[in-house]
């Protein structure tokens, strides 16, 4: 497993796509918060307050971390070289987490630039350290979460085609599904539990401060049963 990671990880740095994706994350995020005019917008809020950036973190990533993801099973169907990796000393889920974990590293490392947001909007409220912090590393526990979640399912879309463009859209489509499909839905049938089937709901939970278990428990189910499935698509193959 950790030489696929490491194969991964150096596959992204090796290409621009490393750079690219925590260059984007970075630029779109930087630009709302503090340049665009408008509710993401940090300094017209006229709060201390990230909520800004976590409304708005799940959104690009719901874009960027299926761009990261696309490739990693795509790319070796297309190029005839996902046999001779199943034929390889390595189990199927050594396989499949190998992958999983590399895109989830990559991801990471874009996040941990924003840990400036917090030292800043820290700087800026008067007085000095006027900020939640409790309220702040509770959403960033939750991303954590919600990254961890995007990132199964981008691998399991990854499977269903070699074409690297169609495994983006479905990925693209199951992490908007599983963030805030069901909330819509749960507004048209007023079913609080199909609204507690969506990460919107649990993400928010966790953005209060309070890690409930079953929030965390929640996001360990998605993220465990998309890396089943992949493993499952693997096998099938």
């Amino acid at each position: 497993m950790l030489a696929i990671l490491k194969k991964e990880i150096n596959s992204f740095f090796a290409s621009p796509i490393g750079y690219l994706v925590i260059a984007i994350f970075l630029v779109l995020n930087g630009l709302f918060l503090w340049l665009f005019k408008g509710e993401f917008n940090v300094l017209d809020y006229g709060f201390a307050d990230l909520s800004s950036f976590f409304l708005l973190a799940p959104w690009i990533l719901i874009f960027l971390i299926p761009a990261v993801t696309m490739r990693s099973f795509s790319d070796e169907k297309k190029q005839g070289t996902l046999e001779l990796l199943l034929t390889k000393p390595i189990s199927h889920l050594n396989i499949v987490l190998g992958k999983y974990f590399g895109a989830l590293i990559l991801i990471l490392i874009a996040l941990v630039p924003t840990l400036l947001y917090v030292y800043t909007v820290y700087q800026l409220g008067k007085p000095i350290g006027n900020l939640d912090m409790g309220s702040t590393w509770g959403s960033y526990f939750g991303l954590l979460f919600l990254v961890a979640a995007y990132t199964a399912i981008g691998i399991f879309a990854s499977t269903l085609s070699e074409n690297q463009i169609v495994a983006f859209i479905v990925a693209v489509f199951l992490c908007f599904l599983f963030y805030i499909g069901f909330e819509g839905i749960a507004d048209f049938t007023s079913s609080n539990l199909i609204e507690q089937l969506g990460m919107s709901y649990h993400f928010k939970s966790m953005s209060r401060g309070v890690l409930d278990t079953r929030d965390i428990i929640y996001f360990l189910s998605v993220t465990v049963l998309f890396i089943m499935l992949t493993k499952f698509n693997l096998t099938k193959d």
